[in-house]
């Protein structure tokens, strides 16, 4: 089971990292707009790729439950 949720972990931080690749690549909109929100994407895709590699916990999982 903990594997699932590593795989699954894994996936989604390279769909976060590319969104923000996406985002600084395609986006119309303003840089102070694009640099900063498809930085923290990519920095949280790729946390979350390193962590579930490892096996630690990562940012996202560091803010506690949501509902």
């Amino acid at each position: 089971m903990k594997d699932l949720e590593r795989g699954v972990s894994a996936v989604f931080g390279a769909f976060l990292a590319g969104v923000g690749v996406y985002a600084f690549l395609f986006s119309g909109a303003p840089l102070y707009w694009v640099v900063p929100g498809g930085l923290a994407l990519v920095l949280l895709g790729g946390n979350l790729v390193y962590s579930s590699c490892r096996g630690k916990p990562s940012w996202l999982s560091r803010i506690g439950p949501l509902p």
